[in-house]
C-alpha cells in the first residue's frame, strides 16, 4: 500500500532527497512500499512500478556514469536502458561507462536500489531522458529502498539544473 504525502513546511524530511525538494519548495508525493529483496531479478525500479501500480515508463532509475573523470547522473525510465553513447553525446564527451556501484554509493550517499537523483553528497551534472520528461509526473527514488517521489519532470530539471536528452533505449 502506497503512502502519499505532499510537501509542506511542517514535513520533516527523512532523506536528503526529500530535504532538497522541501528546501526548494517543490511539491511532490511520497510513495512507500514494502521492498522485497527475494524477488529482485527484474530490478528495484520494476519492483516499485509493480508494487505501486504505476506505468514503468513513468518510474525512473538513477544511474551514475563516468565520462572519463567526470561523474554524471542519468535518469531513465525503468522500462528502458541507459544508452552510454547517447549520454556521452548529450554531455559532449567521447565516451561514457557505468560507474561502479561502490563509487555511486560513495558519491551519492545512498545504497544501490535507493539512489535518488536528488540530495547527493556533492552535486553532479544530471541528464533526464527526453521521453520521461514528456509525462506530467514521474517517479524517482526517494533515497532509500521502498520510497519513491512523484513530481513534475520540469521541477526535477529545475531543482537539479538538469539537461534533457534522448539517453534511453528500449
Amino acid at each position: 500500500m502506497a503512502k502519499h504525502r505532499k510537501s509542506s513546511s511542517t514535513t520533516h524530511a527523512s532523506t536528503p532527497a526529500l530535504a532538497q525538494l522541501e528546501q526548494a519548495h517543490i511539491a511532490y508525493q511520497l510513495h512507500e512500499y514494502e521492498h522485497d529483496s527475494e524477488h529482485m531479478h527484474d530490478g528495484y525500479g520494476l519492483e516499485a512500478a509493480a508494487k505501486l501500480g504505476i506505468d514503468p515508463h513513468r518510474v525512473c532509475k538513477t544511474l551514475m556514469a563516468d565520462l572519463g573523470g567526470e561523474l554524471v547522473t542519468a535518469v531513465v525510465p525503468v522500462s528502458g536502458h541507459l544508452d552510454m553513447k547517447a549520454l556521452a553525446h548529450a554531455c559532449g564527451a567521447k565516451k561514457a561507462h557505468l560507474a561502479e556501484a561502490q563509487q555511486a554509493m560513495r558519491e551519492t550517499g545512498y545504497v544501490v536500489g535507493g539512489i535518488s537523483p536528488l540530495g547527493h553528497r556533492s552535486p553532479h551534472r544530471t541528464v533526464l531522458d527526453a521521453q520521461a520528461a514528456q509525462y506530467p509526473t514521474i517517479l524517482v527514488s526517494g533515497g532509500k529502498r521502498g520510497t519513491s517521489i512523484e513530481l513534475a519532470p520540469q521541477d526535477l530539471v529545475r531543482v537539479l539544473q538538469a539537461d534533457i536528452a534522448p539517453i534511453a533505449t528500449w
